[in-house]
């Protein structure tokens, strides 16, 4: 799977505001957002800075105060859960959540099969006024795209996407002002292989605009103009990447690919020659193939890798990958996007003995640094180079976390006899009776790093998170979590500034528990 860059952003020089010396405290914060003072952007990092000091105060304490099972998917999104395939939300920005809204029960035809939050940007003037608060985008089973307000489910706006494409997933591409919507893969079925049929269609990509939404059209993958061998796709950065059989990924302009080869714009509510005159978005005619790729497009870049995964991202720009040896299996290469050189220590992989790989992708709050994340070890690495230098890149450490495990199992065991007895199974790093990094969040708005960590030393699954400095790796506390953690079970945590949502599922049930934050009778 292909993921996304972090975002890259034009800076103009600006003058700061002349700042005073030495800080403030939340009661001089607070009274000065009451006069107004400072602008917008000001004032959101004063209020953020007071809720992070208020969040490490030692009287403060995170306390469970809501939990809900369901027999079906829970979904936590922006301060939102959702229930009952997003036909029941929930708020979280109260004591305890409250729900918002309940929608009427969907038919099976009509069931939601993916969705995407959309925001607004505050810098524009929209035509509509709904177009400013928060919409969900809702994929149904029967080709419909649906906006519905985030806070009371009322449907906004809706787009029937075509009756021949059977379409399911949702994507994001750049800067979140485009997305994508993805129709389910095409596969040769050995009726038609023994028949001597060929299917040359992969799969169909209707890419829209948000703010307002807007349709960009619909593209076809075809394997007469790609080549034999792909097997799936993806839009993201404004790169339209495929993903081949031979463990290989090409990537391609998506912006020069609309420019030669769209055969003709077309408009949600108008009519358009491509479908007889009907009316673009409208049952039953859907929006046209208008995105006609003839011939292969030039190859930006490509790259051979495992599992057909790469990440980009860095300053300068990077990527990341395991090569399809066999010999490079648990290792990640790091390597200049610019001409493929490899980083001076760009070999990384971890000593550990662990069921799980270990992980590794771009530090989301785009300051260029990777997080590798291993059961014992959490590695944040930043890449040195400058974009026009000669010489190759370089990966240092920037700061390492490591678990402090109490009386690490010895492999080599002395009997009374005096006899020396050497394990014949070693116990892995991540076993669940040691205390093992599970997973990592970033909270962007106070800046902090959320580590599930869990302990069965006691013969009971428990587990923890602790917050540290994203910039120093420092440990400023830690949250126990009361319910019991079964590691063969999938778990989800979101950490969202003062909410924490645990989300697990036992068989064929889920169970959501929510925690606020609080402060501690003395």
């Amino acid at each position: 799977m292909l993921l996304a860059a972090p975002s890259r952003e034009t800076y103009h020089l600006q003058m700061a505001p002349q700042q005073r010396k030495g800080s403030a405290n939340a009661a001089e914060l607070l009274s000065r957002r009451s006069t107004g003072l400072g602008n917008t952007g000001t004032l959101i990092r004063h209020n953020l800075k007071i809720l992070r000091g208020i969040l490490l105060q030692e009287n403060r304490t995170f306390t469970k105060v809501w939990s809900k099972t369901s027999k079906s998917t829970v979904m936590y999104e922006n301060c939102k859960l959702y229930f009952e395939n997003y036909q029941h939300c929930y708020s979280c920005v109260h004591a305890e959540p409250q729900i918002l809204y309940k929608l009427p029960t969907r038919s099976k035809q009509e069931k939601i099969e993916d969705t995407l939050m959309c925001h607004s940007p505050v810098e524009k003037s929209l035509s509509s006024p709904s177009d400013h608060k928060p919409s969900l985008l809702a994929l149904t089973a029967n080709n419909w795209l649906i906006r519905l307000s985030a806070e009371t489910g009322e449907e906004l706006q809706r787009v029937y996407l075509s009756p021949n494409y059977k379409f399911r997933y949702l994507g994001w591409d750049v800067s979140q002002e485009t997305f994508y919507v993805k129709s389910v893969q095409n596969k040769e079925t050995p009726l038609a292989r023994q028949a001597g049929i060929t299917q040359n269609t992969v799969m169909h990509i209707a890419i829209f605009h948000v703010f307002p939404l807007e349709v960009i059209g619909i593209m076809e993958i075809n394997k007469k103009v790609f080549g034999n061998g792909v097997i799936g796709a993806d839009l993201v950065q404004g790169v339209l990447a495929l993903y081949y059989s031979n463990k290989s990924v090409k990537m391609y302009s998506f912006e020069h690919i609309v420019q030669r080869y769209l055969t003709e714009k077309v408009t949600l509510g108008k009519q358009s020659p491509l479908l007889g005159g009907k009316t673009v978005g409208d049952a039953p005619f859907g929006i046209p193939l208008n995105i006609q790729i003839t011939d292969c497009p030039p190859v930006l870049f490509k790259v051979s890798c495992a599992e057909n995964s790469v990440q980009i991202g860095g300053n300068p720009w990077h990527y990341i990958y395991t090569p399809p040896r066999k010999k490079d299996e648990g290792t990640y290469h790091i390597c200049s996007l610019k001409d493929g050189t490899m980083a001076t220590n760009g070999v990384q992989e971890m000593d550990s003995y662990s069921l799980e790989n270990d992980g590794i992708f771009f530090h989301p709050d785009d300051s260029g640094r990777i997080i590798h994340v291993g059961p014992v070890t959490i590695n944040v690495l930043k890449i040195l180079g400058e974009l026009n230098s000669a010489l190759p890149s370089k990966v240092v450490e920037d700061f390492s976390l490591k678990t402090h495990r109490n009386n690490p199992i010895s492999q080599v065991t002395v009997t009374s006899s005096g006899r020396t007895v050497k394990r014949r199974f070693q116990q892995l790093d991540d076993d669940p009776s040691q205390k093992t990094f599970r997973m990592v969040e970033y909270e962007d708005e106070l800046d902090l790093l959320a580590i599930v960590v869990t302990n069965g030393e006691e013969g009971e699954g428990r587990a923890c998170i602790q917050l540290h400095d994203n910039q120093t790796g420092q440990l400023l506390r830690t949250i126990d979590l009361i319910e019991t953690w079964d590691e063969t079970n999938k778990n989800e945590v979101f950490f969202d500034k003062d909410t924490i949502v645990h989300i697990e599922q036992k068989n064929a049930k889920f169970c959501c528990h929510v925690y606020k934050l609080f402060t501690t009778k003395t």
